[in-house]
């Protein structure tokens, strides 16, 4: 094993055991971030090990991160030492494909940012295990810094094989749902413009709708929705620069895709057969991101009323109890309200229901909401300003909002789901009298 390897393997067992022993702060610390970790996992020791792990490069005692109290407390160490120690601030988690097999270890493509590596093994027991990969094997692993070219495993991984597209799509949805800061952490342009297609839609949205919040009925919202969807879709393709002066049979022979499949692929994403269709033959080389078509859910559309909140960071809600929320909070005798208490509780427990909704409420109802809180809570001493934050994060809700589901997405992922969803579609059975695809430039 490779010299500078052999150090980083001691230094990091070095590192757990320093964590793992300490007391006051740094245990206080540790013990704080794995409850709020561990409300998402199952608690086996594979979590175990992950939550220690990612302390040790995510976590804060103070101003301070686990490696530099590390570094504080160990005044003999080399300097090289320390650069070692202070790149592993870079160690990040990613769903990985094996693209090739290497003697002491693996190349790796991290399906979030397609970015390659080469990823050393560290441990004569990582080694046993990965011999047995083969290329196009998933990984969902923790990589860190080792040299400027190379990387190591940090910590444990999971093995999941080899994936169809369909399996794929799936795999990136729940990484997308349970690692939500580590969506495009090795890809900070790509990040900064997912973060930037959220300003952007919420822009569209007020100009659209007049506001940032509209209240509906159910059916008109979803009509409104398609309405604005087809907006957004006319703007993507004018920025995309997408070819639309060709027949969908046309681009389905260039791009050896069959009409139909082209035409439920469209369906989905809401935008017309001509743009899926180059999307997937992979033509249009303007766009790294594309935007992903956003639905009223399907249970929302017979709601009575529906309120639909934008914001340019916490993104796009739908809320179908809304305004009964605000009834109860404007009521002079709240707990009259039948189903009050209920849907209090539905606000704190639902995870959709946001820290930025609670934030709206307080902001507009501010004597009101305290007021029903401290009569919910049975605490006359419950104020907004010190204690609304710390229930919602008592209720697992973050504070500080995270990438939402209307920001855009890598080409190359959208380019995987719309071909994913082309082999469901495959596997579908056909409807009796299903009529094809109309040819031509058509709407989605």
């Amino acid at each position: 094993m490779d010299v500078i390897v052999k150090r980083a393997q001691t230094l990091k067992q070095a590192l757990v055991d320093f964590v793992l022993d300490a007391e006051g702060e740094l245990a206080q610390a540790l013990e704080v971030y794995a409850a709020a970790q561990s409300r998402r996992g199952n608690g086996d020791n594979n979590q175990q090990d992950l939550i220690i792990d990612s302390f040790i490069t995510e976590g804060k005692v103070g101003d301070n991160s686990p490696i530099e109290l590390f570094i504080a407390s160990n005044a003999d160490l080399s300097e090289s030492d320390r650069h070692l120690l202070n790149s592993w601030h870079r160690t990040f988690m990613g769903l990985f494909t094996i693209t090739q097999i290497l003697p002491d270890g693996l190349e790796l493509m991290n399906w979030l940012t397609a970015k390659n590596y080469i990823v050393t093994s560290n441990s004569y027991e990582k080694q046993k295990e990965i011999s047995r990969f083969q290329i196009g094997d998933i990984l969902l692993t923790r990589i860190s810094p080792l040299t400027e070219n190379e990387w190591i495993f940090s910590g444990t991984h999971t093995f999941m094989g080899k994936l169809g597209k369909p399996k794929l799509a799936v795999a990136i949805g729940n990484f997308k749902d349970n690692y939500k800061s580590h969506l495009y952490s090795d890809a900070p342009d790509l990040l900064e413009e997912a973060w930037q297609s959220v300003e952007q839609y919420h822009q569209q949205f007020v100009d659209f709708f007049g506001s940032d919040e509209v209240t509906l009925p159910g059916y008109q919202l979803n009509k409104k929705i398609v309405e604005f969807q087809e907006i957004i879709s006319n703007k993507y393709l004018q920025a995309a620069g997408l070819d639309t002066s060709k027949s969908l049979d046309e681009i389905a022979a260039e791009a050896g895709i069959g009409e139909e499949e082209i035409a439920a692929a469209a369906k989905e994403v809401g935008v017309d057969s001509n743009a899926v269709s180059q999307m997937l033959n992979g033509k249009n080389g303007k766009q790294k991101m594309v935007a992903p078509k956003v639905d009223l859910p399907a249970e929302l559309r017979k709601a009575e009323q529906v309120t639909a909140i934008s914001h340019p960071r916490w993104g796009l809600i739908f809320l179908p109890t809304h305004t009964k929320f605000t009834n109860i909070l404007l009521a002079d005798d709240w707990q009259s309200i039948a189903g009050a208490e209920k849907l209090i509780r539905h606000y704190l427990e639902n995870k959709s229901i946001n820290a930025y909704v609670w934030h709206r409420l307080a902001k507009q109802y501010p004597t009101q909401l305290e007021k029903v809180m401290q009569d919910f809570l049975q605490s006359p001493d419950f104020s907004l300003s010190n204690d609304l934050d710390k229930l919602l994060q008592e209720f697992g809700k973050p504070i500080e909002p995270e990438l939402p589901e209307i920001a855009s997405v890598p080409l190359h992922l959208h380019n995987l789901f719309q071909e994913a969803l082309t082999e469901v579609n495959k596997s579908k059975p056909k409807a009796k009298g299903q009529k094809q695809a109309a040819k031509g430039f058509q709407r989605g």
